[in-house]
């Protein structure tokens, strides 16, 4: 691997659940659908989704959080 997971399990699950809301609110969401504001909602859920999936989240390791016991 190429790098070290840095988002814990619980996280990871909220991260996921959040995401597909977010997607789900951005695209089909009243008011929102088809606008800019809808687009970047969707696609900030998307990558809360894909930080939950891999449990790699690059601006974390940009502040340096590490999860405990693995070095």
């Amino acid at each position: 691997m190429f790098y070290k997971k840095n988002v814990p399990a619980g996280e990871r699950i909220v991260r996921v659940v959040g995401g597909c809301g977010m997607v789900a609110c951005g695209l089909w969401g009243p008011g929102l659908s088809g606008g800019i504001v809808g687009h970047a909602i969707a696609i900030s859920g998307v990558i809360a989704l894909l930080t939950g999936f891999i449990g790699f989240c690059p601006m974390c390791a940009m502040v340096g959080r590490r999860l405990d016991g693995k070095k």
